[in-house]
């Protein structure tokens, strides 16, 4: 049967301004929200548009992502006929074919592709937090009879130079992509998100591979080669929430963001669900010391101290005396007895000793790390600055 779009899921990437968080896994697969990883916000896109035919591309430290996936149960793609298929970097006649660029590791896919033999194909990064039907973005594809779509979205003007940004005539036709100017003539950002015609894209595909002098990225070479072709681009203007986590920083507010009901970032819509795999683990305990208030508290902790405008993921013990403040709190983390932390990611598995004292009021984001734990045993502080 005639498979009629299959989602390609971009899903190496390093995302090394995440620091300590990705030296072993993943962007993608780091935690989020309290019960969720990265990933898991597009493999429910692709779930929640019937899109059952999704490629996972991965490269960089997939064993924590393919153990994640695994067949593709709890986003409901493990199917008989598609479903998802984790696909990696492959040894062949010409030696091992790393992926170079992300146009490059499509391409090293492409009798993948022509097994399915699709109309569309769509390219996601697996790296974004957003809550996206494809299947408008597909409808207005075709009533566009586009060759290629890409979703859009309005950045401030003085964001401008971190993204790829789009012109458009007033029909939504992109006449000139700009990847990060200095002087934008739009605000119009790209998401990472693209549908193209698979036929025409195999042929560029197929052209950008003979073209020595690529970087063979979608956003350098792909999407200009079009456009100078003069083929038919077009811009789907995307207005919910989206947010590139490519930064300590910029993880921490979207784990915020789900604590604010103005946000747009809303987890607990039954119509379009977040699906993600978790241990199975008792419920929460909060005893007579502890309090919570704004905050998201996962399965399997334990709250002796207090809590507040802050996600604490699975299976997290804070202590009696310890004070939590706008912070994420990720998995199998032990907060110690009289702990005071403020605007910090604790990221998993990590033992904050007793009495640390952390409270951030800088404009950047602490990722709490065994350094910054180091550093503070030996200055003899009672509290301690992480900006230092």
């Amino acid at each position: 049967m005639k498979t009629e779009i299959v989602a390609m899921l971009l899903a190496g990437g390093q995302g090394s301004r995440l620091k300590s968080l990705t030296y072993n896994i993943a962007k993608p697969a780091i935690p989020f929200g309290g019960k969720y990883r990265i990933i898991d916000f597009p493999l429910s896109n692709c779930m929640n548009s019937e899109i059952r035919t999704v490629g996972v591309l991965t490269q960089y430290q997939p064993h924590v992502l393919h153990n994640y996936i695994g067949l593709g149960t709890p986003w409901d793609l493990d199917r008989r006929n598609g479903g998802v298929t984790m696909l990696t970097p492959y040894a062949a006649m010409g030696g091992i074919k790393w992926y170079d660029g992300t146009a490059n590791a499509i391409y090293q896919n492409i009798n993948y592709l022509m097994e399915h033999d699709p109309e569309y194909v769509i390219i996601l990064s697996g790296d974004h937090i957003y809550k996206m039907d494809y299947g408008m973005m597909l409808q207005f594809h075709k009533e566009q009879q586009a060759d290629a779509t890409i979703s859009v979205i309005e950045v401030p003007w003085e964001e401008t130079n971190r993204f790829g940004i789009m012109n458009t005539n007033e029909n939504m036709q992109i006449t000139e992509f700009v990847e990060k100017p200095k002087d934008a003539k739009s605000n119009l950002a790209s998401m990472g998100v693209y549908i193209f015609q698979w036929q025409k894209l195999k042929d560029y595909l197929i052209m950008d591979n003979e073209n020595e002098d690529s970087s063979h990225d979608f956003g350098h070479d792909i999407i200009p080669l079009m456009l100078g072709k003069g083929e038919k681009l077009v811009a789907y203007p995307y207005k919910g929430y989206w947010k590139d986590v490519g930064t300590v920083d910029s993880l921490w507010e979207a784990n915020m963001d789900l604590l604010d009901p103005e946000s747009g970032l809303n987890l607990h819509d039954p119509a379009w669900r977040i699906f993600s795999s978790n241990p199975q683990l008792p419920p929460q305990v909060i005893t007579e010391t502890g309090f919570i208030q704004e905050s998201f508290i996962n399965e399997g902790c334990v709250i002796e101290g207090e809590v507040m405008k802050s996600v604490v993921f699975q299976d997290v013990h804070i202590k009696e005396g310890a004070a939590v403040r706008e912070s994420v709190v990720m998995s199998s983390v032990v907060i110690g007895n009289g702990v005071k932390l403020s605007r910090v990611i604790v990221p998993p598995s990590f033992n904050v000793p007793d009495n640390f004292e952390l409270e951030n009021s800088g404009s950047e984001i602490v990722l709490l790390t065994d350094e910054i734990i180091e550093k503070w045993k030996g200055s003899g502080e009672h509290a301690f600055d992480g900006n230092r």
